[in-house]
């Protein structure tokens, strides 16, 4: 029975400056200008990510959740951790709410994926984890689309991250954690963006990747194996000095 991917961290951005120095992703459109900074001091947190869950014969540890990225300037500006995958039996197995869901595990009577965007914001800072279908468990929500529904022939892939090109290269962050495989469906979701991709039936779960937000992969009940952590989230200040 396997295990939910981890969603991926609230996602939020900025437009690139008045004059559109640098490329942004689709949810780079508010607040309409660029925060205004002065030269002094500005507390910031980093986030870390979720923590692994397991897969277990009689019940499963879910993912945990990420946590919170804050930088407190003259808006403070918060990014929610991912929501953790789900795991068997754990009444219910549903994936958690955080700024992506995470996705549920398959498990009988368990349907859904975690709620994104919350506590919600505009633009959204992410999406919903995916749900069971038949026999596939689902992928972790990205901050761009929602977690894939497990069905045959594979698990629930993690939905798709966000890129920006604020630190000078393109890159995605905050995609959801693929869902783990099960004894009936034995490919692991795939992820991207950041995400890590589920366990398959002879392999491990892959971490989010270090400072994109991205989910962990899930555990795969196929093989026995447990889950893989999120990725550390990540904040970037871009400013003009001259």
């Amino acid at each position: 029975v396997g295990s939910g991917g981890g969603g991926g961290g609230g996602y939020r951005e900025s437009p690139g400056a008045a004059a559109g120095c640098y490329a942004v992703s689709p949810l780079g459109t508010s607040p309409a200008v660029a925060l205004p900074v002065a030269a002094q001091s500005y507390p910031v947190t980093v986030g870390g990510g979720g923590t692994p869950g397991a897969y277990g014969p009689s019940a499963g540890t879910p993912g945990g959740d990420g946590c919170n990225s804050v930088f407190a300037g003259s808006s403070t500006i918060t990014s929610t951790g991912g929501g953790g995958g789900g795991a068997r039996l754990n009444s219910p197995a549903n994936g958690r709410p955080g700024g992506s869901g995470g996705g549920t595990a398959y498990d009988p009577g368990t349907t859904a994926g975690g709620t994104g965007n919350t506590p919600p914001v505009n633009p959204p800072q992410g999406n919903d984890g995916g749900n069971r279908t038949g026999d596939g468990a689902g992928g972790g929500g990205g901050a761009t689309a929602v977690g894939g529904a497990g069905s045959t022939p594979t698990n629930g892939p993690g939905g798709a991250g966000a890129t920006s090109a604020i630190n000078g290269t393109p890159t995605g962050r905050s995609g959801g954690g693929g869902a783990g495989a099960t004894s009936a469906v034995t490919t692991g979701g795939t992820a991207t963006d950041g995400g890590g991709a589920g366990g398959p039936a002879s392999g491990s779960a892959t971490a989010g990747t270090a400072n994109t937000g991205g989910g962990g992969g899930g555990a795969s009940s196929a093989a026995n194996n447990a889950g893989a952590a999120g990725g550390g989230g990540i904040v970037i200040i871009r400013y003009k000095f001259q």
